[in-house]
């Protein structure tokens, strides 16, 4: 009897700690309602609305007509010009190929416009996608694309820096602090000096070592020319922000005991199969965490698309940057920052699932 007296006690001692502690964290709740949740509720409000920024204008329920302006696209066929006489296929006279109809009087007008995105060729056929909004379809084609690129270079070679630094050697402290400079310098600083070292002219850092090396004329338009604009965006990119991914693996790796390699070390395993077998499973929480904030920062990145290419080209950001400053289009830009954040989420889970931390 004496015990069951003590175990109901003791379970309404534990509900008044749970309350308590609810209690306590109400504050914190309150704080994280005011500037986060609600926040993200609004916006997906007003990207189902036609609202206009800094305006005095009648807000109207569109639904899901932002989403379809920006995801909306199509796939067409375009058919073959007939030559009248011959009945043949017209070739083109320079390049001798074949002449289709133009993509504008194929692509559908009404309701909406779609405008040509680009086109390819299948099975001896020629079909053309098209686009309601092709400039943003280009722009979260290009963050993509930065963002894989980026995030997968940045960790290859900040997985090798902080393997380094993590061994012990002479000046490991000066190479530590050393390594962080670029990261320290404000990203529109170092944009800038990319800016001056890939100028179009022989005054261009790089245009100068290229033609010294014979490898060309001194004006390549690094910025301006489609195939070099992105490599060049990943190359700043991957300058300023690889020690802020060294740095956190190396937090990961200074956490695994010292004594696993020790033991590894008496069974006569290599440095390769101790990297493989130790080294990378116990560093997965340590790399889906810097993946996870690396992919956060390079699918909203701004300031560099801004800065280096202006409005030559977007990322999701600076284009939902010009719709909602040039345009004025609150619910669009609005639509677009969802966008932007399902994506987000869709690559934090699939790191979790890849890496296996949900099961950790």
């Amino acid at each position: 009897m004496f015990k069951k007296r003590k175990t109901v006690g003791m379970t309404e001692l534990g509900k008044r700690e749970q309350r308590l502690a609810y209690w306590l964290l109400l504050p914190t709740f309150l704080i994280l309602f005011t500037i986060a949740f609600y926040p993200l509720v609004q916006v997906f409000y007003t990207s189902l609305t036609d609202k206009t920024f800094a305006s005095n204008q009648e807000t109207n329920f569109v639904g899901l007509q932002n989403y379809h302006h920006l995801l909306g696209m199509t796939i067409k066929e375009l058919p073959p010009v007939i030559d009248e006489d011959t009945g043949e296929q017209l070739l083109n006279p320079d390049t001798q190929k074949k002449v289709y109809e133009r993509a504008i009087r194929i692509l559908p007008r009404e309701p909406v416009r779609f405008r040509e995105l680009f086109q390819f060729g299948f099975l001896g056929r020629r079909y053309v996608v098209g686009a309601v909004d092709r400039e943003f379809i280009r722009a979260m084609g290009d963050t993509i694309s930065f963002t894989i690129f980026s995030v997968l270079l940045e960790t290859l070679l900040g997985l090798g820096i902080a393997l380094v630094v993590n061994s012990h050697f002479k000046g490991r402290g000066v190479m530590r602090a050393t390594m962080l400079v670029p990261w320290a310098v404000i990203t529109v600083v170092s944009a800038r000096i990319w800016e001056f070292m890939l100028s179009p002219t022989r005054v261009g850092f790089f245009n100068v070592v290229l033609q010294k090396l014979g490898l060309g004329d001194g004006q390549i338009a690094f910025l301006r020319l489609p195939e070099w604009s992105m490599p060049s965006l990943v190359a700043v990119d991957v300058w300023k922000t690889t020690p802020f991914m060294a740095l956190l693996i190396l937090a990961g790796l200074q956490l695994i005991p010292k004594s696993l390699y020790e033991a590894a070390e008496v069974d006569g395993a290599s440095s390769i199969r101790q990297f493989f077998t130790i080294t990378l499973p116990l560093l997965r929480p340590s790399l889906a965490v810097a993946l996870v904030f690396r992919t956060l920062d390079a699918l909203r990145v701004f300031d560099v698309f801004q800065v280096l290419l202006a409005q030559s080209r977007y990322s999701l950001a600076s284009y939902n940057y010009y719709q909602l400053i040039g345009n004025r289009a609150m619910g669009l830009a609005s639509a677009i920052g969802v966008v932007i954040f399902v994506l987000i989420f869709a690559f934090a889970m699939l790191y979790m699932k890849l890496l296996g931390v949900d099961t950790e």
